[in-house]
């Protein structure tokens, strides 16, 4: 019988360590943040991936659809550059789930994916960019984005139902987004907002992610209330006020990096926003984006929209 000194056995130790953090420590090309661009019939929708390993052999990831929140994704089968996987279905009027199939080459993705309504389409995807920023950022002057008279620096999505009463910018019932004519990319938003009871809408940092806005009073914080990143950050805690009630949001947004102050209170400090979220203008996620307010989920009220943007260096 051999017996193992202590040093050894360290060394036997280290080398299944170094061999285990080897296979842990090499990607395969499939895994990281992909932005992706859906051609649906000549309409191209913005969509989001993410994959990354779970355990040695496994890869799992999550999804983010042109609409709702990111889902998961419980394998990813990767071999010889190819890959596919399956999400869940998130509506009650899907009845099935979407398939997706590809290949990866450098830093770009292509493939197609099966819809709900059995049809396929093609996909493109670039990995998405880390948005890393060195140092402080220099703030500009504050700029008022609605002057209380008009919708002028603004337009819609669709048909117009946003109005402007008493200073007060105003989407009465279910319509179309409001979309800022400036695009911005790292800024400090303050906005004030009232909604009715039950109601729903949401601000787009960049026209890309969502704080969500939505009668959640009385409610235990989740990423999909007042106060969250739509599927992605929860709030710490929650502060909303009753429905009727003037309610503020202060965000800052720092490449990926968001502080949300809601009514007084910071409920986000300096969080990762993965990715873009359902309802994104876009998936171009290295350019700069609009402020768009969600005017389709219910009435909303909006006053004193005020952004006071980063200097470029």
């Amino acid at each position: 019988m051999k017996i193992w000194s202590r040093t050894s056995f360290a060394v036997l130790l280290l080398s299944i360590a170094l061999v285990s953090n080897a296979q842990h420590e090499t990607p395969t090309p499939i895994e990281g943040r992909w932005d992706i661009t859906i051609d649906k019939d000549g309409k191209f929708l913005p969509s989001w991936l993410e994959v990354e390993h779970s355990g040695i052999k496994t890869l799992v990831g999550r999804f983010v659809y042109a609409g709702g929140s990111a889902r998961p994704i419980s394998e990813v089968k990767f071999s010889d550059g190819k890959f596919s996987f399956s999400i869940p279905p998130q509506w009650e009027k899907e009845d099935r789930y979407l398939d997706f199939e590809g290949t990866v080459s450098g830093d770009k993705l292509t493939g197609t994916m099966v819809f709900v309504d059995g049809k396929t389409y093609n996909w493109t995807a670039v990995r998405a960019p880390k948005l890393k920023r060195t140092g402080e950022p220099q703030w500009g002057k504050p700029v008022k984005l609605f002057d209380g008279k008009d919708l002028k620096g603004w337009h819609t999505t669709g048909d117009n139902q946003w109005i402007v009463e008493n200073g007060v910018l105003r989407s009465p019932k279910s319509g179309s987004n409001l979309v800022s004519d400036q695009t911005f990319t790292d800024f400090k938003l303050h906005v004030e907002f009232r909604y009715e009871k039950g109601s729903n809408s949401g601000v787009y940092l960049r026209g890309r992610y969502e704080v969500q806005i939505e009668d959640s009073k009385g409610k235990e914080p989740w990423k999909g209330y007042l106060g969250g990143v739509y599927g992605f950050i929860a709030p710490s805690e929650m502060v909303a006020k009753d429905a009727g009630e003037w309610q503020s949001y202060d965000i800052t947004l720092v490449g990926r990096m968001v502080t949300i102050v809601a009514n007084g209170k910071t409920i986000i400090t300096n969080q990762e926003i993965p990715g873009i979220t359902g309802g994104a203008l876009d998936s171009k996620e290295d350019e700069p984006g609009p402020i768009y307010f969600q005017g389709d989920h219910g009435p909303i009220d909006l006053r004193n929209i005020v952004i006071t943007p980063a200097i470029s260096k």
